[in-house]
């Protein structure tokens, strides 16, 4: 069941690429003429390789051992690494950040190209559709985006056995034409595809560009390895979906041999006629499934970005009772459905978006390859040649490919790199306007112990019921807790100090969730933590004190939060253009209240005025 989960999940990105890949690859090789039989073997060849060396050995058999607790994806590794080295390696956190954008980059051209390229097959059933093929796959992505908010539950299950019928297909597809000239089989040698490269000079580096886009969807076997567990996306790989790839490239490459004129689209031309419909139908609902997968990935990233201080607090609700992972973000859907138009809009066409396509993906594929050298030297405690030996060879052929890609930065892949480097620059200025906030905020605290000294000497009025109030630094008196003592002049019976920590571990069992200590009369610091695939839920937290003697009744407890209002400053730590938008992010992050899950009618906010 769970490797027939893997084919509606992980794998409908890289199972919708032969619908444009071997296609765009030929037209970058011929240009304006018709591919020789010589480009077909060279492009098949390099294809059927980059399926063996990246997806097979380098994910499939290295990456997939790179799990944290069974969790996968980029800022995972940026977790395992930063356990070994340590949090202040900024090069890591880096890392980790553009790993993140780019991928934000593959979320926008993914649903943008597999919707187009699916809807163009109307163009070949009849040229009298050409005018409603944007309108058509407008209309499929709003759809799509518009429903995100009711969840997948329903449907997910039938998204495996729809995958399963469509990977057959493209066998089928594949098997059916490979008798039109058998000798195709021979481009299994991959000393085609290095011939080709050797002759082709430019034309062969923009191929190899477009070669690149039969494996994107890779990053998703890694970043979906906690929802199915390894073994099960092993299986799926090596037993099913490669065999019935490198089928349908191979029927590909025989189509053009036997006819180079079908290189209008030769996918859809391996159907016959009466299939043709069908096969666009079959192909419009496998790119929404693999569309599906890239938006779940982006909510995802996003949880363990906020989690891991990259991006602010946002909205997060959940959408299915029995799945942890299956949730929705409001900001994160309309701003991709807005970036995912734009794109429609803008290239019009498969052909024009697979120019922006390929470099946010390789550029994912170096810095995984990148931090998994860390983890292995440093996590792993592999010797420094080991981890060069092994690492190297993915690192060099990532980035022959991200050069490839580079060329075609002028016709688009420009936009990948504008909205990586955009959020690359906001999650910087987050991360840095929230450590100056840290900073300037302690030079004005107390610490907790000796708060309760004074306390002691001098008592202030006693009311019934517990107090929390939430810090980000256990040692210090919260904010909330010295101005209520300041204009309220009371203290609760029991005042509980509360921290919340996210761990590099992706979930944590109920039994390390929290912390309790006793630090004088009536005071208890509380340290609570989650994993960074978790979001936090204070009061099921605090009701597990039970279990460690702790009284907690959430209806005697006020909860008190600092509100902080923060003001730019000229003489900062950040320029004031910086100051003006974390101050911007900061306005625009949600309620620590609704983002801790507290029950509203038992908060307090208490204000203050920081500059940054």
């Amino acid at each position: 069941m769970l490797t027939l989960g893997t084919l509606g999940v992980v794998y409908g990105d890289i199972g919708t690429s032969p619908l444009y890949a071997l296609k765009e690859s030929l037209s970058a090789a011929a240009g304006e003429g018709l591919p020789t039989r010589e480009m077909v073997f060279g492009i098949t060849s390099l294809i059927i390789w980059a399926l063996i060396v990246i997806v097979t050995v380098k994910y499939v058999l290295f990456i997939l051992r790179a799990d944290n607790n069974g969790e996968g994806g980029t800022l995972t590794l940026m977790a395992l690494a930063q356990r070994a080295m340590g949090h202040n390696i900024f090069l890591i956190a880096l890392l980790g950040m553009v790993g993140a954008a780019l991928f934000y980059g593959d979320a926008i051209i993914t649903p943008a190209i597999s919707v187009l390229s699916a809807v163009e097959g109307l163009n070949v059933a009849s040229p009298s559709f050409e005018h409603y093929v944007l309108p058509l796959s407008l209309l499929i992505l709003i759809a799509l985006f518009a429903v995100q908010s009711h969840g997948t539950a329903r449907v997910a299950a039938w998204f495996g056995p729809i995958m399963v019928a469509w990977f057959m297909l493209l066998a089928l597809g594949g098997l059916r034409h490979i008798a039109d000239d058998p000798g195709i089989l021979a481009a299994i040698s991959p000393t085609y595809g290095i011939t080709f490269l050797a002759t082709h000079g430019t034309a062969g580096l923009f191929a190899l560009g477009a070669v690149f886009l039969a494996v994107t969807g890779a990053e998703a076997l890694y970043a979906d390895m906690g929802h199915f567990g390894r073994r099960p996306i092993q299986i799926a790989w090596l037993g099913f979906v490669l065999p019935c790839l490198a089928l349908n490239y191979f029927g590909q490459g025989a189509l053009l041999l036997a006819d180079p004129a079908k290189i209008e689209n030769p996918f859809f031309l391996l159907y016959p006629d009466w299939a043709l419909l069908p096969m666009i139908i079959m192909a419009t609902v496998a790119t929404i499934i693999a569309s599906q997968a890239v938006i779940t990935g982006a909510f995802s990233i996003t949880q363990q970005a906020i989690q891991l201080g990259l991006l602010p607090r946002m909205e997060i609700r959940w959408t299915s009772e029995t799945e942890k992972g299956q949730i929705y973000m409001p900001k994160v859907n309309w701003l991709l459905l807005v970036a995912v138009l734009f794109l429609v809009i803008s290239f019009k066409s498969s052909s024009a978006l697979s120019h922006a396509y390929g470099l946010a993906v390789t550029g994912t594929m170096v810095v995984t390859a990148i931090m998994a050298f860390f983890v292995v030297r440093y996590f792993w405690n592999w010797s420094l040649w080991t981890s060069v030996a092994v690492v190297a060879p993915f690192l060099i052929v990532d980035t022959i490919f991200l050069a490839a890609n580079a060329l075609k930065i002028p016709q688009g892949g420009w936009m990948p790199l504008l909205v990586g480097g955009l959020l690359v620059m906001i999650m910087m200025i987050w991360r840095r306007g929230t450590r100056i906030l840290f900073e300037k905020t302690r030079k004005n605290d107390v610490p907790v112990i000796d708060l309760i000294g004074m306390l002691g000497k001098s008592q202030p009025y006693r009311v019934r019921g517990t107090a929390v109030f939430l810090t980000s630094d256990p040692d210090m008196a919260p904010a909330a807790l010295l101005h209520n003592l300041k204009h309220n002049k009371v203290l609760h019976e029991q005042n509980v100090i509360l921290t919340i920590k996210t761990e590099d571990a992706p979930r944590l069992s109920d039994r390390d969730r929290v912390r309790i200590e006793s630090i004088g009369d009536s005071f208890w610091r509380v340290i609570m933590s989650y994993g960074y695939m978790e979001t936090p839920n204070v009061p099921r937290g605090l009701a597990l004190l039970r279990k460690q003697g702790f009284k907690f009744d959430i209806m005697a407890t006020s909860f008190f939060v600092s509100r902080r209002s923060i003001r730019p400053s000229v003489h900062g730590g950040m320029p004031l253009w910086q100051d003006k938008i974390f101050i911007s992010l900061a306005k625009s992050a949600s309620d620590a209240t609704d983002f801790f899950q507290i029950p509203t009618g038992r908060v307090l906010e208490v204000g203050t005025q920081v500059t940054v």
